[in-house]
């Protein structure tokens, strides 16, 4: 079962209002790319299954409040953001119940980041976040995307340019 289906049992368990609105599967073409990238790390060798699931989760929130879900149909924008808000708690639940504390702060910030960055009329920098966000869960964060993270929250204008050359998810350490 992929980590998608196994994230569309989860809220289908949740029950209605989120459960009425599930796609019959997956949708289409979806790949669950970014739990990947982070459960490949060394810090997610305790259960990298976890956390796959919670990563797709929190990006799945992200994609209902800013994107296309990948899981839920669309047509009440109210119920997009709460289900949004839902996906992002029941990811950082899972994670604080592994512990990892860390990884919480990381994907918060993504998060909040992504949010700042929407505002600012910048989408196209939240897929690079992400995947760095990913990363710097599975395998900790280096100075590159910290000193970007640190551009986007001051508002400066090189802060989609060093977001975007982060786009390389390969891991450098």
């Amino acid at each position: 079962m992929s980590t998608l289906e196994r994230l569309r049992e989860l809220i289908a368990a949740e029950g209605d209002p989120l459960a009425g609105r599930l796609l019959e599967q997956v949708a289409a073409g979806a790949e669950p790319t970014l739990g990947a990238i982070a459960a490949a790390g060394p810090r997610a060798r305790a259960d990298p299954a976890e956390y796959e699931l919670l990563i797709e989760a929190i990006y799945e929130g992200y994609l209902l409040h800013y994107g296309a879900s990948r899981l839920l149909c669309g047509g009440d924008a109210d119920l997009a953001l709460l289900a949004g808000d839902r996906l992002y708690a029941l990811g950082l639940e899972r994670l604080v119940a592994l512990g990892d504390l860390d990884a919480v702060l990381e994907l918060a910030d993504v998060i909040a980041l992504c949010a700042l960055l929407v505002g600012r009329g910048e989408q196209v920098s939240c897929e690079p976040l992400w995947r760095a966000g990913a990363q710097a869960v599975g395998w900790g964060a280096g100075e590159s995307y910290s000193r970007a993270k640190a551009l986007a929250r001051g508002g400066d204008a090189r802060a989609g340019e060093a977001l975007r050359a982060l786009d390389d998810p390969t891991p450098t350490a």
